[in-house]
């Protein structure tokens, strides 16, 4: 049985003892785009880029949010936890538990494709010189999230919505015109639409299972216990099972189609 025709097999979650939160104490906060920060703290974490840690608001929640290094965060303000973690200052404490899920896979020729906050996840394969080349997007100039520490480290090449800033339109334009032969895989982060049309290319070019997608969901637990975040149709948890997937097994999945909210219920992307 090939790579690509082997299952991936559901996890039966982790035990609810596992990892209590770790408070960490701020140390920076860098704005890094007008919606986007990047938040440092005192302790290092051990992680395989891709994870993500369950992140404690005191007295408001604990969201999922990607490590961006060994000892930061970088968070878009979205909603009521992020907006509550954007309040605080160096100094303030938060809570910290994991990291949880699997990663990306060992490389050494990936194609980087990022969009938007997309990018924290992917830093630090960066970093880690195992990406060839980066495909940033971002809907302007100054939502760019990253561009200069990625240009020094690989080669870039950026899109932008509005044609501020490289080429005009979505990021998924600029795959038109590499070489797969070049690489070994792709790592993709991002909005849901734009990873799903990352997809939808490599399907059409016979090369699904080359594409690895770091998948966001609403998350309770993230340990695998809750099934909040399970996708259809195998019930893979994003937590445990993720937040990584193949493409060759998110094409036969709702990846792309909806996600669910607080209650379970579908809700369009």
């Amino acid at each position: 049985m090939t790579e690509e025709e082997s299952p991936l097999i559901p996890s039966w979650g982790a035990p609810m003892t596992e990892r209590l939160p770790v408070p960490v104490r701020i140390t920076g906060i860098t704005k890094e785009t007008p919606s986007v920060r990047t938040f440092t703290f005192d302790r290092i974490f051990s992680f395989i880029p891709g994870q993500f840690v369950m992140v404690w608001i005191p007295g408001v929640d604990e969201v999922p949010m990607a490590l961006s290094s060994s000892s930061s965060i970088t968070v878009q303000r979205v909603g009521d936890a992020t907006s509550a973690l954007f309040s605080l200052k160096e100094g303030d404490m938060i809570g910290i538990r994991g990291p949880f899920g699997n990663g990306f896979p060992e490389a050494h020729r990936v194609l980087a494709i990022a969009g938007g906050v997309g990018a924290a996840p992917l830093l630090p394969a960066v970093r880690a010189g195992v990406v060839k080349k980066c495909l940033l997007g971002a809907r302007s100039a100054e939502e760019l999230l990253f561009p200069r520490i990625l240009e020094s480290f690989t080669e870039l090449s950026v899109s932008t919505d509005d044609g501020t800033c490289g080429h005009r339109g979505v990021v998924v334009d600029l795959l038109v015109s590499e070489d797969l032969d070049l690489y070994d895989h792709i790592f993709c982060c991002g909005p849901e639409r734009m990873m799903k049309a990352v997809l939808d290319f490599l399907v059409h070019a016979g090369c699904p299972g080359m594409g690895y997608f770091s998948l966001h969901r609403y998350m309770k637990c993230g340990m695998g216990v809750c099934g909040s975040c399970a996708i259809d149709p195998e019930g893979f948890r994003v937590c445990r099972d993720g937040p990584v997937f193949r493409g060759d097994i998110l094409k036969r999945s709702e990846f792309g189609h909806y996600s669910r909210d607080a209650s379970g219920r579908r809700r369009p992307l």
